[in-house]
């Protein structure tokens, strides 16, 4: 590590100094009286935007959705107290689905530990069990390596949310800002026999399927080359969504609880899976019979070593980056002689119909959308119930990093933000965010970050009246008794339009198009709200 300044500066400023070099230029947040320090260095800089959310579960949920969307890790800044407890949630989401979050929140001042002070919790021991790491800062001279150190741990292997916990007495000191070497990523090394196991287990099966989960995102070109070099057919978990084009003939749909029938048949019958970067959990493997699961030869390729051998019994068990890991096969299997695989029950189901329901469903408003949007492939968020469903199963997705979701948590809420994280990500590029009336009113408070900082993300509401998942289940599993799943909503319309942001109301089919149309030709945020069947089922 060297030294090319010593001189001290507000700590503060050293933590500003160091995103700048990390190329961090937005953070998401909401202040408080014990990152004060901070906030007033964020007012003398230009190089870091911060955007104000109206809470801080929506400021995390936006990181993820700004993180997913480029690349870069994402960044919150929260206060003390019921600031960092709000971030809960979203960092339990970040942490199920790998993306890289820094965390930063304050604490009362170290002469006030353990006295029951104002706003006190111990925030590092609460989050640990679902971040990658968590720290208090000690004294503010250690605050430099210690972000370092947790901006690395958070873009590393399976990416995901690290906390750093700041004392307001600390972020109030001085420190010297040393420029500290960055440390080193950890180097992944695919083992010869790891290539060579997975070569002679393809040659003596006739029904291989690859199962893209989302740690393929990263490994578009290289998935679509060797699928289509060995002619294998693919199926993806939801958070896979996107990383092979679904609209080739190779590719089956999504396997799970929610997911396509023949796409879940065509696992059934296969004598070989090909699971890249998925945990294989139980919302998939739910709908399988294990034992005839484990009798199969299984490839399991994932970066993060806990997952291997967790859900499934693997021939292979390989503890790497999915796309190193197809370079490395690609270029063992070519001139290996490994004849075309065929799958006579193969079936592409996102070959999508445009058949449409006589009434307004949320089946008809994705199909209407994949028609409006199919050309320009936005950013879509979608929140967690019927219309998450209805999207995947009826919208086709044919780039990674196109569909968010709260996969792993399915966190209600998560869409809005998201949408605007990613927004700001692609520079205020339209982002669709299609979200339950149950939902959005977990976090329609963001409206107000889309009017303030004019993010022209267009937002679905569909109204059905119901918490319409958990209806669908009362009326599968407990004899149609719909209690407390019933909602008295408000006017979406009124509601958009109190912050500034112009909204309609779509009733019948034929006004589905002309509402897309006015919602997308705005350069502002948009609301329509879509009154479709109650009793619809996904």
């Amino acid at each position: 590590m060297q030294i090319t300044d010593e001189k001290t500066i507000p700590a503060s400023k050293v933590l500003i100094k160091v995103f700048e070099r990390l190329g961090i230029d937005k953070i998401f947040g909401y202040p408080g009286s014990s990152v004060l320090a901070l906030y007033d260095e964020l007012a003398k800089e230009n190089s870091i935007k911060h955007y104000l959310f109206r809470h801080e579960a929506g400021a995390v949920h936006a990181a993820e959705g700004y993180a997913r969307t480029s690349g870069k890790c994402g960044v919150v800044l929260v206060t003390a107290g019921p600031g960092a407890s709000n971030t809960i949630t979203g960092i339990i989401s970040a942490c199920f689905d790998g993306v890289p979050l820094i965390v930063i929140s304050g604490q009362v001042p170290q002469d006030a530990f353990g006295k029951d002070s104002f706003q006190e919790i111990n925030f590092v021991e609460i989050v640990k069990t679902f971040t990658k790491a968590a720290f208090r800062v000690e004294s503010a001279d250690e605050l430099e390596s210690l972000v370092l150190q947790a901006w690395l741990i958070a873009t590393s292997g399976k990416k995901g949310p690290v906390v750093i916990e700041i004392p307001k007495n600390v972020l109030e000191n001085e420190a010297e800002y040393k420029n500290l070497t960055l440390p080193a990523d950890k180097n992944f090394s695919i083992l010869n026999n790891e290539v060579t196991k997975t070569i002679e287990l393809l040659k003596s099966s006739t029904k291989p399927v690859i199962i893209a989960g989302g740690g393929c995102s990263n490994s578009v070109g290289e998935l679509l080359e060797f699928a289509e070099m060995l002619n294998m057919p693919v199926v993806s978990t939801m958070m896979g969504t996107g990383s092979f084009p679904q609209n080739n003939p190779l590719y089956s749909g999504m396997i799970g609880l929610y997911g396509d029938s023949a796409a879940n048949k065509l696992v059934e019958n296969s004598d070989l899976l090909l699971v890249l970067g998925s945990r294989f959990n139980d919302r998939i493997s739910s709908v399988f019979d294990l034992d005839l699961i484990n009798r199969k030869s299984i490839i399991h390729v994932d970066i993060n070593a806990k997952n291997l051998l967790r859900n499934l019994h693997a021939d292979v068990p390989v503890n790497s980056d999915v796309k190193m890991f197809l370079k490395e096969l690609i270029s063992s299997v070519s001139g290996e002689g490994l004849s075309d695989f065929h799958f006579d029950n193969f079936i592409n189901t996102k070959n999508l119909k445009n058949e449409y329901d006589e009434i307004l469903t949320v089946k008809n408003v994705v199909k209407y959308l994949f028609e409006y949007t199919k050309n320009f492939s936005p950013v879509i968020a979608a929140d967690v119930g019927q219309h998450q469903i209805a999207l995947i199963k009826n919208y086709q997705f044919n780039e990674p990093c196109k569909l968010l979701v709260s996969g792993g948590f399915g966190a209600m809420g998560f869409g809005l933000p998201a949408a605007i994280g990613a927004s700001l990500a692609q520079d205020k590029r339209q982002v669709v965010v299609i979200t339950g009336d149950g939902s959005f009113q977990m976090n329609f408070q963001e409206l107000a970050v889309c009017s303030e900082y004019k993010i022209p993300v267009k937002i679905l509401v569909i109204n059905n009246g119901y918490l319409g998942m958990v209806r669908q289940l009362q009326e599968e599993q407990y004899n149609g008794r719909f209690f407390e799943t019933a909602l008295k909503n408000p006017d979406f319309v009124m509601l958009a339009n109190s912050f500034g942001i112009d909204a309609v109301r779509v009733t019948q089919n034929d006004e589905v198009t002309p509402a897309l149309d006015k919602a997308f030709k705005s350069s502002e945020p948009f609301v329509i709200e879509f009154v479709t069947e109650p009793f619809e089922n996904v």
